[in-house]
Order: structure tokens, then sequence, then C-alpha cells
């Protein structure tokens, strides 16, 4: 008895010798699924731990609040709200930066900033400035500065430097004193509507407060707030009570840290790793499991000699089970090492990219055990469920009966046959049915497997077919001028005139836009609210299906998500707090819904605006189409106009969001077509060479009756033809069920992905899967060549 542990283990040896490649394929998609589940985990939690070290260390405030001015005194009002522990005044302004950058496709558009105050000694109370290079500025200085990091890798400012920037009207050379990095702009998005950041054209500048004032009339006063909460205030109390504080100085609504414009993006990115990190995994192990119960099914039954042998020498079922179990966790132990190592390489390539968007100075890439233990489990799980039927049934066999070979399999006549057009098929086509029909459950699983991969790889490629449709709709369709202007404040029609009349504007128009915080109930949203001019035709409203809209002849028209967060549909009347004019709160009727696909807005008649904010006709923001060529000529014209606070091509802004979704949809269309593939060639040639094995007699005997190579091939390989044919258009229907369990991980505020998925996409998809099943067929078809037709036929009945 003490040789039996080296028996089996001998025993184990050969088997994976002989089965090493089926074994192999499993173990990929093991490592597959092991290398998801680590690389997006260790990515989620990287940069979740890297978030909130860099909040804590440079103390994030809480709460938010802007307003128009406010007395430095009313700061003390606001430390006296329950619940409020620390109270950061500061001033916040937008400024113009007339830059010229040069070989930038976008150069020709002047970069905007925001000057933010310091105290003397340069540290704020709360969200603090990490200084990555120079020195801090000195207190007093009005003309010097610390630079956001990102806008000065791209533009190549260091210390030292000096660049120009336009406050107030007034243009001021301010030298740069060090590059600086802050965690209320991990995302270094300008305010507004942008949906990718634009380190290019958004800069930030922290300047000594108390010098820098007197340019913004600020002095002794402050326009912009941060609190900190003790961990048992109620926020949304709180928030109340700043409202009511701020609110006879201009206030425009306080927020909280979930609302932060930075803190937003980064929230909403790691949700989405998040959901992912336990969706793609379990597909990937699922199909493993599958693929191991099916290969061990198959083992067992060839082994059935053996298994009655060893058990007749006295061998316990436990014995021989645990045979198996470590046959089993020898696959998931090796494919879980692999998935590990490629999880660590992808998850630190894929946590490089994620810091293109967000900066996170603190962040240090690592792979935990919270991670690495959690994974080693996950896989034995799985790996044992796909064992478990089968070592159930060495459990239940006896020896007398595992001595007795299998029953021959009963063929009958196949519906087809049964119809009368098994004729059509040949003796070939009737055996492949035949085949199938025997084994329909067999069929559809190894079908679903297959399609399983086909799904994987059409998620991979949804998003960057979802993102042409918004580019296309978005910027082609509803949006028609070539340039959008920001004044600095409300002009009248003469404004217009007055652009309209530079050289190479075919055409302008004037929209007036303004911030307001919609309520209905308890439900309350910040979103900008745009009023159009009768008769224009520059912006369209249009739906997610293309449809163009009639501009609101009344009341104001919501985008439908915004309408779906407020609970509010045509006809219901909605609070509007609007924070410009009189900032008075009116009732607004909606009269419509748009299922616009960027942000949440309101839209309205522009003199109806215009009496709501206690103004005359009024536009902010003029957009216009130029001529071919006269572009560069009319950016240096209107960025010398004092009016003039931002220009906007809209090419350029294109240009912008391709740029950050095309890597990083190529990075997931390469990894899931990847894994995918795995997932193909694991099932397809498992079962290849499952069949292989099972009916290796059978396709000897056909070649001794005078079938050649290809006719048997044909037999074996058309099976497999089958189940990628059948498995085709349900992945394709999978894919599309997939891209919609991925769209609701996604936050629908910011955008809306439309659920569109092009012919490319399914072609490409479909072509990968069809590719990675003709390898898998061309590796069984090697092993047939050299089949060995004596051994085969000497098998005993």
């Amino acid at each position: 008895m003490a040789m039996r542990p080296s028996t089996l283990n001998s025993k184990l040896l050969r088997d994976i010798r002989e089965r090493w490649a089926q074994l192999s394929t499993i173990g990929f998609v093991v490592a597959a699924g092991i290398a998801a589940f680590v690389s997006l985990q260790a990515t989620f939690q990287s940069l979740e731990q890297s978030r909130d070290a860099y909040y804590d260390v440079y103390r994030f405030g809480d709460v938010f609040a802007t307003l128009e001015r406010a007395p430095d005194g009313v700061a003390e009002r606001l430390e006296e709200i329950p619940g409020v522990t620390l109270v950061h005044p500061r001033l916040v302004a937008p400024v113009r930066i007339p830059l010229q950058i040069d070989g930038a496709a976008a150069s020709r558009q002047p970069p905007i900033g925001q000057v933010v105050g310091l105290p003397p000694d340069g540290e704020p109370a709360l969200n603090g400035v990490l200084l990555l290079e120079g020195r801090r500025v000195e207190a007093g200085r009005a003309d010097e500065a610390l630079l956001l990091e990102p806008f000065a890798e791209r533009t190549g400012i260091a210390p030292g430097d000096t660049i120009p920037v336009v406050m107030e009207g007034r243009l001021r050379e301010i030298r740069i004193t060090g590059i600086a990095a802050a965690p209320e702009f991990v995302y270094p998005a300008p305010p507004g509507q942008a949906v990718v950041p634009d380190d290019e054209r958004f800069a930030v500048l922290w300047m000594d407060r108390q010098a820098v004032a007197p340019a913004f009339q600020m002095e002794g006063a402050f326009n912009d707030v941060v609190l900190r909460l003790s961990p048992s205030a109620v926020e949304r109390q709180v928030l109340a009570e700043v409202d009511r504080v701020l609110e006879p100085y201009g206030g425009r609504g306080a927020m909280g840290r979930d609302r932060q414009r930075s803190n937003y993006f980064l929230e909403m990115r790691l949700d989405q790793l998040q959901a992912l990190s336990g969706f793609v995994p379990i597909l990937f192990l699922g199909v493993a499991a599958f693929l191991l119960n099916l290969v061990l099914s198959r083992l067992v039954k060839l082994q059935r000699g053996e298994i009655a042998a060893l058990k007749a020498l006295g061998y316990r079922d436990r014995e021989i089970g645990g045979y198996y179990l470590k046959l089993t966790l020898l696959v998931v132990v090796l494919g879980t090492f692999v998935g590990l190592g490629a999880g660590a390489w992808m998850g630190r390539g894929l946590t490089g990219f994620f810091t293109s968007f967000f900066r996170l100075p603190l962040l240090e890439y690592s792979v935990p055990f919270s991670v690495v233990g959690p994974a080693f489990l996950v896989a034995a799980v799985f790996g044992l469920l796909g064992a478990f039927a089968t070592l159930r049934g060495i459990l239940r066999l006896s020896p007398a009966e595992a001595m007795r070979p299998e029953p021959p399999e009963r063929y009958r006549p196949t519906i087809l046959e049964r119809l009368g057009v098994g004729h059509l098929f040949g003796p070939p086509g009737r055996m492949i049915l035949r085949e199938l029909g025997r084994r329909p459950v067999r069929l559809l699983l190894s079908s679903l497997g297959i399609a399983l991969a086909l799904g994987i790889i059409v998620v991979g490629r949804f998003s960057a077919d979802a993102w042409d449709v918004i580019l296309d709709r978005h910027y082609q369709q509803a949006y028609l001028e070539d340039v959008s202007v920001t004044l600095t404040g409300p002009v009248d029609a003469r404004g217009i005139r007055e652009v309209a009349a530079l050289p190479g504007v075919v055409r302008a128009e004037g929209v007036r836009v303004t911030s307001a915080r919609i309520h209905a109930g308890l439900r309350w949203r910040d979103v900008p609210i745009y009023g159009y001019r009768e008769g224009d035709q520059l912006r369209r409203l249009m739906d997610a299906e293309g449809a163009v809209l009639p501009t609101p002849s009344g009341g104001m028209v919501l985008t439908e998500t915004l309408a779906e967060i407020l609970e509010v549909g045509i006809g219901d009347s909605v609070q509007v707090q609007f924070r410009e004019g009189r900032a008075q709160t009116r009732g607004v009727v909606v009269t419509g819904t748009v299922d616009e696909m960027f942000g949440l807005q309101g839209h309205m008649r522009i003199l109806e605006l215009n009496h709501h904010l206690g103004e005359g006709p009024a536009v902010n923001t003029l957009i216009l189409t130029v001529d071919e060529g006269s572009m560069a000529p009319l950016q240096a014209r209107l960025a010398q106009m004092p009016v003039v606070q931002e220009v906007t091509e809209k090419m350029a802004e294109v240009r912008r969001v391709d740029e950050l979704t095309a890597e990083p949809q190529r990075f997931l269309v390469l990894i899931l077509s990847f894994f995918g593939s795995v997932i193909a060639v694991g099932v397809v040639y498992n079962n290849a060479r499952v069949a292989l094995s099972v009916r290796s007699r059978d396709l000897a005997s056909l070649r001794v009756l005078g079938f050649t190579r290809r006719e048997i091939s044909g037999i074996l390989l058309g099976e497999q033809a089958v189940q990628v044919a059948l498995a085709i258009p349900a992945g394709l229907v999978l894919g599309r069920v997939f891209t919609g369990l991925l769209m609701r991980t996604l936050d629908p505020e910011e955008y809306r992905l439309p659920l569109m998925v092009s012919l490319e996409t399914y072609a490409f998809a479909t072509t990968v899967v069809v590719a990675a099943a003709l390898v898998s067929a061309l590796l069984v078809r090697r092993r047939l060549d050299h089949l060995d037709l004596i051994g085969v036929l000497k098998t005993r009945e």
C-alpha cells in the first residue's frame, strides 16, 4: 500500500505527457480569467488607495461652493454650521493665456485657465498643493505663480519661464516659480461640459491671494469656499445651510465631494473597473470549468478499464478520486500562476493608461495579497465545479461495471433523414449529423463556449462604434458651427454683428448659456441651460435616433436622463434656481424631453431665459461658421478682443476626444480579442481532441475501408464546423447583450453610449473566432495524419 501514491503519481505524469496540449489550452483559459481578474482588481485597488492617500495628505475638501463675492467675515458664519469643522475661503477666477504652442493641431486656440488664490504661507487649509518642481510663490508677489503639471508638460513650460495671462481684460506677464498638482485637479478638465481632460488648453495658476485680489476686485472678499465636515455631519443639511448663508452673496449652489468635477470622473472610472473586474473573470472561468468537465469526463470514459483494475487491486474511491482531483488542481494552479504574471503585467499597463486621464502623484502600482488570494480561490472553485460531475461518476463506478466496455452508442436517423433529405448530405455528412444528434447537450455547450468568445470580442470593439456615433451625431449633425466663442459676459445683438463682420466669418449666431440648479422635490442637479434665438440654424436639438426637434416654444426641454433623475415628465413643473442676474428661483414647466448623448442640460427660448435672468436680449456665447483657410487669422483676431474669454475650434475638440478614446479602444480590442481567441481555441481544440480520442477506432476503421485522410478529417472536423456555425449567430446576440450589461456600468449623467454595433465589428469578431477554429483544426488534422491504425484497431472491444 505504501507504493500507491507513487503509482498514481506516475500515472498522473503519464497522462499529463499524453494530453499536455489539451490541458494547456484549459490552463490558458484559466490564465485568461485570472489575468483579467488580477489586472482589473490590482488597477482598481492601486487607484483607490492612491486616491485615498492623495486626498488625505493634501486635505481634499468635503463640500465646495462658488459665489459672486462675499466679505471674508462670512466665512465665520459658515464655521458655525453644525457638522462643519474647517472652512477655507479663497479666490478662484477665470483667465486667458494668449500663449502660442508650436506643433500642436489645436495650438491656434488660446489656452484658458483659473487663478486659485493661496494664503500668505502658501499652504491652504484645505485642497493643498503638491509642489513637484521649483519653489513656491513669495508672499506679496502678484507676478509669480505655480503651474498645473499636465499643462506644463504639454506646453514645455518650466520653472523660471514667463507666460502672458489676461486678467479682467488686462495683460500681465507671470513668472512660473514651480510646477504643482492638487487633488481637486486629478482630472484636469476646464469648467463646463468637457467630457475629456484637456491638458493642452486648461491651466491652473496658484498665486498669492492678497497680491492678486485687486486685479479681480476681491480685496477682503472671497468667491469660492471649501469646507471639511465631521464624520457625524449630515451632508444634505450642511449643503442647505451653506446655500442659505451664501444666497445673498450670489451663491451658485454648494455641492458635496461626489459632485466635484474631478472626483466625479475618477469615481465613475473606478466604479467601471470594479464592475468589469467581477464580470469578465467569471465569464472566462466558467468556460474553463466547462472545458475541465469535458476533458475529465472523456478521460474517465477512456480509462474505465484502468479505473476498474485500480479498484479491483484495492484502491479506494478516495484515492482514485484524489488522482483526478490532482489533475484538475494542477491545471488550475499552473493556469493561475501564468494568469498572475500576465495580470500583473497587464495591470501595470492599464494603470499607466489611467494616469493619462488622472494625475495621482502618490500612485504606486502593486498586486496585493488581497488580490492574489482570491484569484487562487476563485480559480480552484471553478476548477472543482468543472470536475465535480466527473469525480462523482468515478465514485459511483463499481469494479465489475467498469470492467465491461461501455455499451455501443445507439445511432438513429436524424430529423433531416426522417424528413427525407438526408441523402443530400452523403454518408460522411450523415455520420456527422448522427454523431451530433447523439450528444445534443455537448453540442449546445460547446457552441455556447465559442459564442461567449465571440461575444467578448464584440464587447471589445463596441465602444469604438459607439464613440463614432456620438462624435457624428453631436459634432457633425447637432453642432453645425466651426468655432464657438465664450464671452466674459452677456452682450446684445451688436456684439453678434461685430463678430459677424470679421474677415472669414460666414455666419454668426448667439446663444445664452447660464448655470442653474433644477429642483423637483428633494431631487436636484446643477446643469447648464441654453437659450436659443428663433430662426437660428447652427445648433439643433437632436435625439439619439438623429431626429431634429423644434426649438422649445415655451417652458423648458430637459435632457431625457435629467428628467428621469428628477422624476418629472412633460407638463410637470420644476423649480429653477438661477445663478446669474437676479439669482431668483422660478417655476418652469417641462414642455419636452430630448435624448441627447452628452451631459445634462435644459433648453428654452432665449427671450424667456433673458426674462428669468432679469436682462434684455443678450447672448454670452457666439457660434460661427468660417471660410476655409480663415481659421488661423480669425483665431488671432478673436484672441485680441477683451470681451472674448475662450475660443474653441470644433474639429480640434473632436480630435482631442478621438485621441483620448482611440488608445483605450485599441488596448481593449487587443486584449479581449486575444482572450476571445484563447477561449475559441480552447473549446474547439478540446472538443476535436476528445472526439478524436473517443472515435479513433471508428476513424481508423474508415481508413482501412478506403476513406482518405481528407475524408476522415472532414468527418471529425465537420462536427466542430457545425459547432462554430451554430455559435456565430448566438455569439453576435450575446455580444449585444454583453454591451448592454457594460453600458450599465457607465454613469449616464456625463455621456450615454448608444447601443449600436457596426457590421465591421460583427465581421471582425466572426473572423477572429473562425481563424482560431481553423488553427485548432490544423492542429487536430496533424494528429489525424499520424493516426496509428494498427495500434488503434488492437484496442479491446
